[in-house]
């Protein structure tokens, strides 16, 4: 998989796996498979109700923090409530990919 090499030194996947539209019940098996294939970039949101199902599939992968980046994106406005809304984001996964997670903001 070809990676893009980032400021601090972290190899970052190019093409990651995308979780909009999937359904919050399928979640686990889906991104479950796209790690087993080999993506190491899992992309989700608050708004697709399904962070907590990616969050069970990286913990069951077996795969290291350092392995992988989740992307996300959150449903806030204003500073204080991003920062409360990445950490509602956190909450849902497991601590393994808590320090790899990358938020976009939108206004």
């Amino acid at each position: 998989m070809k990676t893009v090499k980032l400021n601090n030194g972290l190899e970052m996947p190019m093409i990651g796996f995308g979780t909009y539209q999937i359904t919050p019940n399928t979640t686990l098996l889906n991104v479950a498979k796209a790690l087993r294939l080999g993506y190491r970039m899992i992309d989700t949101a608050q708004y697709y109700g399904n962070e907590e199902g990616v969050g069970e599939a990286v913990k069951e992968s077996g795969l290291g923090r350092e392995q992988l980046f989740v992307t996300t994106k959150v449903q806030t406005s204003g500073y204080e409530e991003t920062k409360k809304g990445l950490d509602n984001s956190l909450l849902k996964r497991t601590p393994k990919v808590g320090n790899r997670l990358w938020g976009y903001f939108y206004d």
